[in-house]
């Protein structure tokens, strides 16, 4: 009992601290916006370590999530280290990113992150051109992630080459942050194309 109390009062203050941010409410199609005054305990406690860690939304996955609140918590804190404490540059996760959620056709996944990765230095035309499906012109670092990405989900395998690039760039570490961003995202991409999530009021799917 006293843990689930330490949990409400930081859940309070989390959500107190959303709404100063002007966070909007849950979102969603198929799984319908969930009201956040009547979650459960582990809804709560899933709400505020999201609202605890890195990230300042509820946007994306976490309507859909909430569904399955200990696996969600799971799977965010898994999406907090990928997206924010990874091994991998900034610009690279980022590129890597819209990369998988191009693959499929993932429309708010790829706006967000579009959005982030130009943000964190690539370029608009490299961006632009993912979205159309065509093979950007890329640094070395962004061949070598994109070769990887491409052959794992053609062939669910990486060649020689294709490894010793990314392992040479970002080392062993890099390697497993890597593939483990592109199962995250296709699990997120999953989700949020089952459930049809919607884009933002006014904007157009990118994709």
């Amino acid at each position: 009992m006293r843990k689930l109390i330490v949990i409400g009062v930081g859940l309070t203050l989390a959500l107190s601290a959303a709404l100063a941010a002007d966070i909007p409410s849950l979102r969603g199609d198929r799984f319908k916006p969930l009201d956040l005054n009547r979650l459960d305990a582990e809804q709560n406690a899933m709400i505020h370590d999201i609202l605890a860690g890195s990230r300042t939304s509820l946007n994306g996955p976490f309507n859909i999530l909430l569904r399955s609140p200990e696996l969600g918590n799971r799977l965010q804190a898994v999406g907090e280290y990928l997206r924010f404490k990874t091994s991998l540059p900034h610009a690279i996760n980022e590129f890597a990113i819209v990369t998988v959620a191009r693959e499929w056709t993932a429309q708010y996944e790829f706006f967000a992150h579009k959005k982030l990765a130009l943000e964190a230095g690539v370029k608009e035309d490299v961006v632009d051109d993912i979205a159309a499906g065509r093979t950007p012109k890329m640094t070395p670092d962004q061949r070598a992630v994109w070769t990887f990405i491409k052959e794992l989900d053609s062939t669910h395998q990486v060649s020689d080459p294709t490894f010793d690039k990314v392992k040479q760039r970002f080392g062993e570490r890099g390697v497993v942050d890597l593939v483990s961003l592109v199962g995250y995202y296709h699990t997120m991409s999953m989700l949020m194309n089952v459930d049809r999530y919607p884009m933002p009021p006014g904007e157009k799917p990118p994709l």
